[in-house]
């Protein structure tokens, strides 16, 4: 309730969303927004405006009842103003216009369709990193119970495409059902030795790419196929018609598209960090925290699940996982410059979850705010980057980053990811330290250079 307050009531609000860890507010004007109040609500571990968006950091854990709440005083709001008939379409027309820019559009839907299937990947994950442990500390990779395990970690992975599918149809105003069916047709074992102009068909070929574009296709062709279909026949003409079509275009078209899509997306990030190195892997993880702010990230998922997919490694995530650490010292540092405790109140809410590897409590409560220290705070994600791509450091699953990413990294890495972990550490705590920040002193309005 007292957030929808300082947010200017239910009149201000367009709509409201949320993430894993930060619950987003399209403004109808920003300027009812009272951003002091705000911040300083308990349990508020950082605000960010830019224009009419407003995302404020909640944490894991808090950011979902809290949107469930916030979503249920709004209905509540509805309701007893009897809004009269055509004002929500007028609302929503609002809301497209704001949210109109293209790449913001594409990417939004794009996370919406991974968004979901993020709990299965965390969980495959964690236990493939069960099974990494194990091994590591000298178990019998033979063992039966192991193999076992190694089934539950990975068999996520392995039908992936039609997950995947399956969300892009929902997420495209598609069958879900057939969307799934579209991630079949790309790992069906049966296609395996069937040529077509002498070029042999391969299961799996084009991945998560190849699952996205031919869903996509699917839920595409299924709308249009439906408009020119009686009712009477639409559950039996229109399913079959989509699958047909789409099916034989998988195969002729769409699949080899694909799967030279996929491999030069995966071609480009395994040569930019095994010949570009250090320099490759300063930049990647130097610059991933500003792409955290803009959403660009969410691009990144489906190359994350393509290296897995392909090759069951992936060098990218330890070398983007810096960006986290970074913000780890660079906000340590400030725990201990700083003398005002309100701000080292969100440095010690945000940190545990920072070493959990969940970094938007330290941007937006701390270091971004702050200005200098996100700096610093990148400056230390591209050292620790730069050292887990000479390195050449791998992890075999996804889902997690920080100190928890430590059971997915590859059982002779262990160490080594640990100890560009504690690089980025360092050199964002040093840097910070060194630099300086504004600090906003003991009592509000009152600032002071740490330096």
């Amino acid at each position: 309730m007292k957030i929808l307050g300082a947010v200017g009531g239910r009149p201000n609000i367009l709509q409201s969303t949320h993430c894993m860890t930060r619950l987003r507010i399209t403004l109808r004007d920003a300027v009812w927004v009272d951003l002091p109040l705000l911040r300083g609500l308990p349990g508020v571990l950082g605000v960010m405006a830019n224009g009419d968006q407003l995302q404020v950091v909640l944490g894991p854990g808090k950011v979902v009842p809290v949107a469930e709440e916030l979503a249920t005083l709004i209905a509540q709001a509805d309701a007893a103003a009897a809004l009269p008939f055509g004002q929500a379409d007028q609302l929503k027309a609002t809301i497209r216009r704001k949210n109109r820019t293209p790449l913001k559009h594409f990417l939004g839907r794009l996370s919406a369709v991974f968004a979901p299937l993020i709990p299965a990947i965390v969980a495959s994950g964690m236990v493939a990193g069960l099974t990494n442990v194990a091994i590591r500390l000298g178990a019998d990779p033979q063992l039966g119970f192991l193999k076992i395990l190694d089934v539950v970690g990975w068999g996520l992975f392995g039908f992936l495409p039609i997950f995947v599918g399956y969300q892009t149809a929902k997420e495209f105003g598609g069958t879900p059902a057939l969307g799934g069916l579209a991630g079949v047709l790309l790992i069906n074992p049966a296609i395996a030795g069937i040529q077509i102009d002498g070029i042999a068909l391969l299961p799996g070929r084009g991945g998560i790419i190849g699952a996205l574009l031919v869903a996509g296709f699917v839920s595409w062709l299924e709308r249009r196929i439906r408009r020119r279909v009686a009712e009477s026949v639409d559950i039996i003409v229109t399913p079959t018609i989509t699958l047909l079509v789409a099916g034989l275009m998988t195969y002729y078209v769409l699949q080899p598209v694909s799967g030279m899509l996929s491999d030069g997306v995966v071609w480009l990030f395994r040569t930019a960090l095994s010949e570009g190195g250090m320099l490759s892997g300063a930049l990647l993880a130097g610059t991933f925290l500003p792409l955290v702010l803009t959403g660009l990230h969410q691009g990144l998922t489906p190359v994350h699940m393509e290296l897995l997919n392909t090759f069951r490694a992936n060098p990218l995530l330890p070398v983007l996982a810096m960006a986290g650490a970074g913000q780890v010292g660079a906000s340590l540092a400030v725990l201990l410059r700083t003398r005002n405790e309100r701000l080292r109140t969100v440095v010690k809410n945000a940190l545990p979850v920072g070493f959990l590897g969940i970094g938007e409590p330290l941007i937006f409560g701390v270091t971004l705010p702050l200005g200098r220290p996100f700096l610093t705070a990148c400056l230390g994600a591209a050292a620790g980057g730069a050292f887990q791509a000479w390195m050449g450091v791998q992890s075999i699953a996804m889902g997690v980053s920080g100190l928890p990413l430590t059971f997915l990294i590859r059982s002779d890495q262990t160490g080594t990811y640990l100890a560009g972990l504690t690089i980025a550490y360092v050199v964002g705590f040093a840097l910070t330290w060194v630099i300086g920040f504004e600090d906003p002193g003991e009592e509000a309005g009152e600032e002071k250079d740490s330096e």
